[in-house]
C-alpha cells in the first residue's frame, strides 16, 4: 500500500477523534441527547476501520497482519452495529433491538468462521496481499443492507435539512465504495477502499455534528434568555402597580423573545384569592415545549405576583381601615395629617381637623349590647362621610371618637358651622337619647407654625373636651381656650407634684346625731394644700377626675379613713367619684388601701350621676363592697334625673339630702320637698343624713322632720383632727334634743353666729 494512503487513513482517523472530543466538549453541560453518545461511539468505530487498515498497510507483512485484518473486521462489524441506536438516536426511529439481534448474530458467525474456515479469509501471500474467502462480500454487504433498510424506515417522512442531505450523501459515496473495496479483487490499489470509505460518511457526520452543536447552542441561549425573561418578570413584579401591567410587561417579555406578536395572556381570579394565568398565541402556531415550558413559566410568575399583591392589598387596607366602620384609622390618619400639613406649608393654606365624639357611648353600649354600639358607629360613620362632603378624609381615632380632615380649610367661623352641620346629621339608632348626642372639637393649624400632628389633633380633643364642659355641643381651639389648656396643664402638673410631696391631705367633717348632737360619724374629704394655703375643691377636683389622678388620691383618702377610724373610734365616710368606679380592679384597690376587717365602719358615698347611666360594672362593685359589710350613701339626693324611680334597684344604704333642699326649709315648698324625700327614704328602709345644714332654722326643721343625722359647717367643718362635738351621752338616760331645747345645746363656737 502507497504510504502516503497510509499516512492519509491515519490521519483521517486523528481528525475524526479529535473532532469527536471536541463535539464532546462543546455539548458538555447542555442538553446531553443520547444521541451525542451514540453519534460519537459511531464515529470513533469509522476512525478505527480507517487507523487499522492505514496501520494494516505499515505492518503487512508480518506476524500480526492477520490480526489486524480481524481487528478491522471486528471495528467494521461496530461501525454497522452502533450505526442504528445513532440513527434512531438523531431521528427518532422505530427500535433498533431486532436489528442489531440478527447483525450481532451475522457477524459472530463471520467471526467464527474467519478463524475456523477459509471461506472469509483464504490467506495472505508473500507481499501482505490478504487472500479473502467467497463468504467476505456477504458478511460484510449484507449488514449495509439491513442497516439500509432500518435507515429507510427511520427516515421516512422526516424533512429534508442541510446537514442531513450531506450525510446521506456521504452516505452513498461511503457505500459505493464499500461495495467497490468488497467485490473488487484484493490488492494494494483495492485494498485501502476498505478504509477509505468511511471518509465521506465521516465528513457528512461531522457536518450533522455541527449543524447540531450550533442547534444546541442556539438552543442553549434561548433558554437562558428564557431565563432571563422569567427573572426580569419577576423583578418587574415588585414594582407592578397591578397585576394587569404585571401581565402586560410579561406578554410584552413572550412577545419578543418567541418572535410572535400573536401572544395573549389572560389572568382569571379564583377563589381564596387565588389567580390562574394563560399565556398562548392567538394564530393557533404549535409551540415547541421548551416554549411551552416557558410560558408556564411566567404564567406561574405572574399568578404568585397577582396573588402576593392582592394579599399585600388587603394587609395595607387591613393596616390604615378601621374593620368595623370601613374608615381610616389612626396610623392612616397620622400620615394624611402629615402629607396635608407639608402640601398646605408649601401652598400657605389652613389644615383643620375636627374631632367628633359620641357622648356617654359607654353607658349606652353597655345597656344595650355590643351588636347596637356596632350598629351606631357604622351609621355615624356613614352620616360623618356623608355631612363632610366628597372628597373628605374621615378616620376612627379610636372608640366613640371620629376625626374630619379638612384640607384648604375655611376661617374659624365656617369651621364652625361645618362641625354643628356634622353634629346636626348625627340622631341615635334607638329612642332614648340624651340631648346632645355627639361634641365636636375643632382645631386648625395656619402657615408658620410648627408641623406638629400629635399636637393638631389634641387641640381639636382639647376643644371637645371644653364644649363637653360647657354643653355646647362643638367648640375651637382658639387662644382663650389655649390659655385654659395651659392653666390646667400647669395645674395638673402642680396636683402631680402635691401628690409627690404629701401635699394632697385628709380633712375630716363631723356626722351630728340631731338628739344629742354628738359626732357620730365623719366624712373624709381630701384637700389640696398649696403655699400654706388650701386650694378651693371645686378647683382641682374636676381636674383630677378627668385627668385620673382621682384614682390614686382616693387610695391615699381610702387608707387615711381607716387611720381616722381607728384612733377616733367613729365610723368613716368616703366619697367616691365616678371616674374611681370606672376602674376595673376598683373593690381591688378599695380593699387594699382600707385593709381587712372593720367593713362596717365605712361608708361609700357615690352621686347620684356615677350611677345615672346604670353603669353594671359600678353596681356590682358596690354590691360586693356591701356584701362585705360597707354601707353605700348615695349623695347630693334629689339631683340626679329619676332617682327615685329607680331607687329600689341600686345598692343604698343611706340618702344624703342636697343642701339644695335643705336651704329651701322654712318654706311651705321647701318642707313639703324634705318630707317627700323623707317619706321616700322610709319607704325603702334607708338612713337619711341631711348635708349643708348652715343655719339652726334649717336644724330645728330637719329636727322636727325627724332627720336623725347631720352635716354641715354649723356643726363642724372639715378639720384635720377630730372637729369639736357635743357632750358625750353619759351611762344614764341622755335628754332628748326638742326643738325648744336646740339652741340652748348649741356649743358656744358652733353656734349660728359663727357662720360658714
Amino acid at each position: 500500500m502507497p504510504s502516503w494512503l497510509t499516512v492519509l487513513q491515519c490521519l483521517v482517523a486523528g481528525v475524526v477523534v479529535g473532532l469527536v472530543a471536541m463535539e464532546t466538549g462543546a455539548w458538555r453541560g447542555e442538553l446531553r441527547r443520547s444521541g451525542v453518545r451514540w453519534g460519537s461511539a459511531w464515529s470513533l468505530a469509522l476512525a478505527g476501520v480507517c487507523l487499522l487498515n492505514g496501520l494494516y498497510g505499515v505492518l503487512a507483512p508480518g506476524p500480526h497482519a492477520s490480526g489486524l485484518l480481524f481487528a478491522r473486521f471486528v471495528a467494521y462489524a461496530a461501525a454497522i452495529v452502533l450505526a442504528l441506536p445513532a440513527v434512531r438516536a438523531y431521528t427518532g426511529g422505530p427500535g433498533v433491538r431486532r436489528f442489531g439481534t440478527v447483525l450481532l448474530a451475522w457477524f459472530a458467525a463471520a467471526g467464527v468462521l474467519w478463524w475456523t474456515s477459509p471461506l472469509i479469509l483464504a490467506g495472505i501471500d508473500a507481499d501482505g496481499v490478504p487472500s479473502y474467502g467467497p463468504l467476505l462480500p456477504l458478511a460484510e454487504l449484507v449488514p449495509v443492507v439491513v442497516l439500509g433498510v432500518y435507515v429507510f424506515r427511520a427516515v421516512r417522512g422526516l424533512e429534508v435539512t442541510t446537514a442531513g442531505a450531506c450525510v446521506a450523501g456521504g452516505a452513498v459515496v461511503a457505500v459505493v465504495a464499500l461495495v467497490g473495496g468488497a467485490v473488487a479483487p484484493a490488492s494494494w490499489s483495492t485494498e485501502p477502499l476498505r478504509g477509505l470509505w468511511v471518509v465521506p460518511l465521516v465528513a457528512g457526520l461531522e457536518v450533522l455534528a455541527a449543524a447540531r452543536v450550533r442547534a444546541v447552542r442556539r438552543a442553549a441561549d434561548r433558554r437562558a434568555r428564557m431565563r432571563d425573561a422569567i427573572a426580569s418578570v419577576s423583578n418587574a413584579a415588585w414594582l407592578a402597580h397591578t397585576p394587569a401591567e404585571l401581565l402586560e410587561t410579561a406578554r410584552a417579555q413572550c412577545e419578543e423573545l418567541l418572535h410572535d406578536p400573536s401572544i395573549r395572556g389572560t389572568l382569571r381570579p379564583l377563589s381564596r384569592d387565588r389567580f390562574v394565568t394563560e399565556f398562548y398565541s392567538a394564530e393557533g402556531r404549535a409551540l415547541l415545549p421548551d416554549e411551552q415550558s416557558f410560558l408556564r413559566d411566567v404564567a406561574r410568575v405572574v399568578s404568585s405576583a397577582a396573588e402576593r399583591h392582592t394579599l399585600t392589598s388587603k394587609l395595607r387596607d387591613a393596616a390604615y381601615t378601621d374593620a368595623l366602620t370601613g374608615l381610616h384609622n389612626r396610623p392612616a390618619l397620622d400620615r394624611q395629617l402629615a402629607a396635608a400639613l407639608g402640601k398646605a406649608e408649601v401652598e400657605s393654606t389652613r389644615v383643620a381637623v375636627l374631632l367628633c365624639d359620641l357622648d356617654n357611648f359607654k353607658h349606652a353600649n353597655d345597656m344595650r349590647g355590643r351588636e347596637w354600639g356596632d350598629r351606631l358607629l357604622r351609621r355615624v360613620a356613614a352620616q360623618l362621610v356623608d355631612a363632610a362632603g366628597p372628597g373628605a378624609f374621615v378616620a376612627r381615632h379610636g372608640g366613640d371618637d371620629f376625626v374630619v380632615v379638612v384640607e384648604r380649610a375655611p376661617d374659624d367661623t365656617e369651621l364652625l358651622a361645618l362641625a354643628r352641620r356634622v353634629q346636626g346629621r348625627f340622631e341615635y339608632l334607638a329612642h332614648r337619647v340624651p340631648a346632645t348626642p355627639m361634641t365636636v372639637g375643632v382645631a386648625a393649624w395656619r402657615p408658620g407654625e410648627v408641623r406638629d400632628v400629635d399636637a393638631l389633633v389634641r387641640g381639636a380633643d382639647l376643644a371637645m373636651i371644653a364644649a363637653k364642659r360647657g354643653s355646647k355641643g362643638a367648640a375651637f381651639y382658639d387662644d382663650l381656650l389655649r390659655g385654659e389648656f395651659h392653666e390646667r396643664t400647669t395645674m395638673r402638673r402642680e396636683l402631680e407634684e402635691a401628690m409627690s410631696a404629701g401635699d394632697i391631705v385628709v380633712h375630716f367633717q363631723p356626722l351630728t346625731d340631731t338628739g344629742t348632737l354628738e359626732v357620730v360619724g365623719l366624712e373624709a374629704l381630701a384637700r389640696w394644700r398649696r403655699n400654706g394655703e388650701l386650694v378651693l375643691p371645686q378647683e382641682w377636683l374636676p381636674l383630677a377626675e378627668e385627668t385620673g389622678l382621682i384614682v390614686e388620691i382616693g387610695r391615699q383618702v381610702f387608707a387615711a379613713a381607716r387611720n381616722a377610724s381607728e384612733k377616733y373610734d367613729l365610723p368613716v365616710a368616703v366619697n367616691v367619684a365616678a371616674r374611681q368606679l370606672d376602674e376595673a380592679d376598683f373593690v381591688r384597690h378599695v380593699e387594699q388601701s382600707w385593709g381587712p376587717g372593720a367593713w362596717r365602719r365605712l361608708t361609700i358615698e357615690v352621686t347620684e350621676s356615677a350611677l345615672l347611666h346604670d353603669d353594671a360594672h359600678a353596681r356590682a362593685a358596690l354590691a360586693t363592697l356591701a356584701a362585705r359589710g360597707a354601707r353605700i350613701a348615695l349623695d347630693d339626693f334629689g339631683t340626679g334625673y329619676n332617682s327615685l324611680s329607680r331607687l329600689a334597684e341600686l345598692p343604698v344604704h343611706v340618702i344624703k339630702v342636697d343642701r339644695s333642699f335643705v336651704h329651701a326649709s322654712g318654706t311651705p315648698e321647701g318642707d313639703a320637698v324634705l318630707r317627700a324625700v323623707l317619706a321616700v327614704a322610709r319607704a325603702h328602709g334607708l338612713d337619711v343624713v341631711a348635708e349643708g345644714v348652715e343655719r339652726a332654722e334649717e336644724l330645728t326643721t330637719l329636727v322636727g322632720m325627724g332627720v336623725d343625722t347631720v352635716q354641715g359647717f354649723m356643726l363642724g367643718r372639715p378639720a384635720p383632727t377630730l372637729p369639736i362635738r357635743g357632750r358625750r351621752p353619759g351611762t344614764g338616760e341622755i335628754e332628748a334634743v326638742t326643738p325648744e331645747r336646740l339652741p340652748q345645746r348649741l356649743p358656744h363656737q358652733m353656734s349660728p353666729a359663727a357662720g360658714s
